[in-house]
């Protein structure tokens, strides 16, 4: 009786390692694809202020394991750091274009970004928010 308990134990000890498996793959797959910026936490100055040309977009590739985007006006790319909620944008060898950008939005969105040690998605899968901690500091929308 003990050894058909133990068993059973471990079989549903099983099916629910797979279950959060499978929640934190699906989680990641739902990264897939372009993002556009549509709140940022800390400046002063207001969303559009910082942005008044081209709001900030973020591009995941799973498929390469590469994230890449444009941050309102320089291109940057990376080697993508994700594992289940977790993503690390600060050593992620991070490159970019060099033009001369106005304002500080490029510069806000890079310093913020560096920052985000997790992310959330929402359940119909339109909503990417980056979280420090326990504070969502930035939120996309899914464009692609």
């Amino acid at each position: 009786m003990k050894k058909i308990i133990l068993a059973l134990s471990l079989l549903g000890l099983t099916f629910l390692a797979c279950n959060s498996t499978q929640s934190a793959l699906k989680t990641t797959n739902l990264l897939e694809g372009t993002w556009e910026l549509n709140y940022i936490t800390g400046p002063r100055i207001a969303f559009d202020g910082l942005y008044p040309s081209k709001k900030p977009t973020i591009i995941f590739d799973l498929k390469e394991n590469k994230v890449a985007g444009n941050n309102s006006c320089n291109q940057y790319f990376g080697t993508l750091k994700v594992e289940g909620n977790k993503i690390n944008f600060k050593d992620a060898k991070m490159g970019m274009t060099m033009m001369a950008c106005p304002g500080e939005g490029e510069n806000v969105y890079m310093k913020t970004l560096e920052k985000i040690d997790s992310y959330s998605i929402s359940d119909d899968g339109k909503t990417l928010n980056f979280i420090m901690g326990d504070i969502a500091m930035m939120r996309f929308e899914k464009k692609q």
